[in-house]
């Protein structure tokens, strides 16, 4: 049963409601119109040939035959792009590069666009991409940090050797960070532990594809349709890749089956658009979903080697942290979230990390949840229950000994200011679960209980919003921030707070980057605190537009009155009062409309803490391991709407517990990935996992008007640790490696030499 712990006292009315979500009724009736519902007069279909090879040369490309097609309208390749140099080699999550939308020279992964047609129909568009003749040179592959960055691995950017030939091959970026004195740290430990770690990518596993629908007719700005992360941010990188000005794009953002960071980066955009100019139609594209596992951007599998030292009475004194992530073809793994999270529950005074940006023969990596914070905290949660372990400290007690708060430091860098991780340990340790027994099914299996910390440090980014008073008392909410789990209803909440109306009032919409200021991406877990502060302000900009509004009509100045309750009331004089529908009502005769406007850049997203509590039973005959009962807990600052955080609590943790026990790219000795359906890259489904338990803790923000921290991305970070951490407790095994499969639990079991409990 979902629980909520708070130390906030401030009353709401609307805030911490549960109201029925705005957009629930399309969607559940199938009339909300997603990227491909996208239908245009003179419609093309277009489809990308993609690489066969991870890597190799492209020595030729001829599309003769495809262009002579009677029902081939238009092909594009790598040379209707503008050149990589002109757009630049910096590559971050969310920027896409050229390459990566169609190859140039070379391929570097299985499944590298090449080239695209469009056509009449989409079976004409596939069937003319066999008519493409393309030579390749074939290259030797890597598909792991470890490999890409030996001595003898094949370069995938042969000029960063040119450039620095006696760098690490492959490694496009290090960074490192370090304070304290790490081997006076070290010193003062009386017991210091190392482990090595290894992890392999995974998928988002959105349920619907990336797809684009272009119009780019001749002498006319270029319209875009598509399902994304932020439709501002498709339009920055469209016209990076096209080579033309971003005013001279609209991007219209269509509602969006999952994301989870997968859906920020570009892929068939530009493509739709150069086949649209070429042919002189509407375009629509989309991917199935063996293209959506080879060819979009999947999390970083990574290899990590964690140190790290403590006093016998439990205090944390040093940490040394190595992580090399891929990236995928192109640099930009994320490294920076990696060691935002890595120590963020904790103090300690003495700390050194360096990691690596690795390049290698899979797709360019995205962002997921919590980008980087996943499998690095999988190791230091790891390491720290088997400290635990050896000074035979209650796991909960020796992470709340060492716990961060308001002014310490994180390991990045970052001074904390108020924080949730105490308050988070604390709820673990109070919660029911913590304190019983293991429910023993009876069977043959062996039993186990683990726990485990999580962090995500949250983006904020620039938001906009407009709130247009309507005459019978409603309001038109327009904003810039994609809905992906049911922001519109979030940040309305937070508008009829502010104006003491009822929240099936405020009617809102997502507009296009031509209706609406812009607002960044939907990501970072940023919307309900970015979106939901400018709804703040816009509804006090409408309180100020009415005060003065009345104050002529009640000739009284402004000063003496007062917004109490959805109502504005004379100070002094009872009689006159007048409730917001009343006053919107007559607004054409007192001056004309009210709109409320706000335009804003907030920092001062601190992030949020996690954690889990879960039980598992082992079967030591198979290595299956089944999922007895899952408490997870999460820092909200403030819940807008709780019914929203427990589902984000729910989502993340389901696709963290995928993560631990069965997701991987199962990929073959030449580099290709094995597993490219739903039916073989195996995610969690009902079957597999019991109602999870939420907590909400509420440790509100200091900077957000009404305390919001982010709530979608923590979440995913603990289940990997403490799934290990319970699997530990049940065989005696420590499970290293993700995931952990039945078949990978089972021989750790066989190579262990100390029996199984």
């Amino acid at each position: 049963m979902a629980s909520v712990t708070s130390t906030s006292t401030k009353p709401h009315k609307v805030i911490g409601t549960r109201p029925v979500r705005h957009d629930g009724v399309p969607k559940v009736t199938g009339e909300a119109k997603y990227g491909a519902d996208m239908h245009l007069p003179r419609m093309l279909f277009g489809k990308v040939l993609r690489s066969p090879h991870p890597h190799a040369i492209i020595k030729s490309i001829n599309t003769k035959l495809a262009e002579a097609h009677p029902d081939v309208r238009a092909v594009a390749t790598a040379k209707d792009l503008i050149p990589k140099e002109t757009v630049g080699q910096e590559v971050v999550l969310g920027v896409t590069q050229t390459d990566n939308v169609l190859a140039n020279s070379k391929v570097l992964y299985s499944g590298h666009a090449i080239a695209a047609v469009a056509a009449t129909n989409p079976h004409v568009a596939e069937e003319a991409l066999s008519l493409i003749e393309v030579e390749y040179e074939i290259l030797p592959a890597v598909t792991t940090v470890e490999e890409a960055m030996k001595p003898d691995a094949p370069w995938l950017h042969e000029d960063w050797a040119i450039d620095n030939p006696d760098q690490i091959p492959n490694v496009a970026g290090q960074e490192n960070y370090q304070f304290g004195d790490l081997a006076n740290g070290f010193d003062l430990a009386d017991l210091v532990v190392e482990r090595e770690f290894r992890t392999q990518s995974v998928h988002q596993g959105y349920i619907e594809p990336q797809n684009a629908t272009a119009s780019w007719p001749p002498d006319d700005r270029l319209t875009i349709w598509c399902s994304s992360q932020g439709h501002f941010g498709i339009r920055t990188n469209v016209a990076r890749v096209l080579g033309i000005s971003e005013s001279e794009i609209k991007v219209v953002p269509m509602e969006i089956g999952g994301g989870f960071g997968g859906k920020l980066n570009v892929y068939l955009e530009p493509i739709a658009a150069i086949l649209s100019k070429k042919s002189g139609c509407p375009v629509k594209m989309w991917m199935t979903r063996s293209e959506v596992l080879e060819a979009t951007g999947p999390a970083s599998g990574s290899y990590i080697r964690v140190k790290m030292g403590a006093t016998r009475k439990g205090q944390i004194t040093g940490a040394q942290i190595y992580y090399a992530y891929e990236a995928g073809a192109y640099p930009g793994a994320p490294l920076a979230g990696a060691a935002a999270a890595v120590l963020a529950p904790y103090h300690i005074e003495n700390v050194q990390i360096d990691a690596f940006d690795v390049v290698d023969n899979k797709p360019k990596t995205s962002a997921y949840r919590a980008p980087g914070a996943t499998v690095a905290v999988f190791a230091i949660e790891s390491l720290i229950d088997e400290i635990a372990e050896n000074l035979n400290i209650d796991p909960v007690k020796l992470r709340l000994q060492n716990a961060a708060k308001e002014g310490t430091r994180r390991a990045d860098g970052v001074m904390n200011v108020r924080i949730g991780a105490q308050e988070v340990m604390e709820a673990v340790h109070e919660h029911q679960h913590y304190s019983d027994p293991i429910n023993d099914t009876g069977k043959d299996g062996l039993f186990g209980r683990g726990i485990a910390m999580g962090f995500c440090r949250n983006n904020s980014g620039m938001a906009c919003v407009v709130a247009n008073v309507l005459d019978n008392g409603k309001i038109s909410l327009v904003e810039g921030s994609v809905d992906i789990g049911g922001s519109r209803t979030a940040v309305s909440q937070q508008l009829a707070e502010v104006l003491g109306i009822p929240v099936m009032d405020v009617i809102p919409q997502v507009a296009d980057t031509d209706t609406i200021g812009y607002t960044s991406n939907t990501g970072g877990s940023g919307v309900a605190y970015k979106s939901g502060w400018a709804a703040h302000d816009a509804a006090n900009d409408i309180k100020d537009q009415l005060i003065k509004r009345v104050s002529m009509i009640w000739e009284v100045p402004s000063k003496d009155i007062a917004y109490v309750d959805g109502a504005l009331q004379h100070n002094s004089d009872p009689e006159l009062r007048m409730t917001f529908k009343e006053i919107a009502a007559i607004l054409p005769d007192t001056g004309g409309p009210v709109v409320g406007r706000a335009n804003i850049n907030p920092g001062g997203l601190h992030g949020s803490y996690a954690a889990n509590i879960v039980d598992v039973e082992v079967d030591p005959e198979t290595g299956k391991v089944d999922i007895l009962r899952y408490t997870a807990f999460q820092d909200a600052g403030k819940a807008i709407h709780p019914s929203y955080v427990e589902g984000q609590i729910q989502g993340g943790t389901t696709q963290g517990i995928g993560w631990a026990l069965n997701e991987e790219y199962f990929m073959s000795s030449d580099g290709r990935m094995l597993n490219t359906s739903f039916l073989d890259y195996r995610m969690p489904t009902s079957y597999d996992v019991p109602m999870i338990e939420p907590v909400i803790v509420e440790v509100p923000s200091a900077m957000h008007p009404f305390g919001v921290r982010g709530v979608g991305e923590a979440n995913i970070v603990p289940p990997p640790a403490a799934i290990a951490n319970a699997i530990h407790d049940a065989t005696g095994i420590r499970m290293r490696n993700l995931p952990m499969s039945p078949g990978s639990i089972l021989k750790t079991i066989q190579e262990s030499n100390s029996d199984i409990r």
